[in-house]
């Protein structure tokens, strides 16, 4: 799906092979991508992501493969590197684990749709190329999520 808003055009393809039911809509989906993608001055017109929807299996395969972690995790960021003399809008893909997204929700006392966004928001910035390995860099990250969260009227999830 292709939504306009202000100048920058923000193409989400969500694939959701297992069907899971009440996932966020897709324009809520494109908000909080593109809060992040405003937020974080990212200065390009176009912007192209692939949310892909998964089990707790797909989640710990993927997160296994590449992390050596051998559990699910609620979401993967796999930014894509173009070659500099190919201009393309693919920031790249995020993969979220539905069962572990709504699982953390309901220990955190928050709602569904409220982590989603966070979730998002924090997949975006990682293909943004924002990490949460230094310190520095965490609490920047941080700082920024809790930022972009407020703007759509969502409590910061770490107080």
């Amino acid at each position: 799906m292709r939504v306009r808003r202000e100048s920058m055009i923000v193409e989400v393809d969500i694939q959701n092979p297992q069907q899971f039911q009440n996932i966020p809509a897709q324009d809520e989906v494109v908000k909080w991508i593109q809060s992040a993608l405003e937020h974080a001055k990212y200065a390009a017109e176009r912007a192209e992501v692939t949310l892909r929807i998964v089990d707790e299996s797909e989640s710990e395969h993927l997160n296994h493969t590449y992390r050596n972690k051998a559990k699910p995790t609620n979401i993967l960021s796999f930014p894509f590197e173009a070659p500099p003399e190919v201009p393309l809008d693919l920031l790249g893909d995020l993969v979220v684990c539905n069962e572990v997204v709504k699982l953390e929700a309901t220990e955190q006392n928050k709602s569904i749709k409220d982590h989603w966004a966070h979730m998002l928001i924090h997949g975006t910035l990682h293909l943004l190329g924002f990490d949460h390995i230094d310190p520095n860099e965490a609490d920047e990250m941080e700082s920024l999520e809790v930022s972009i969260l407020a703007s759509l009227g969502i409590a910061d999830p770490y107080n």
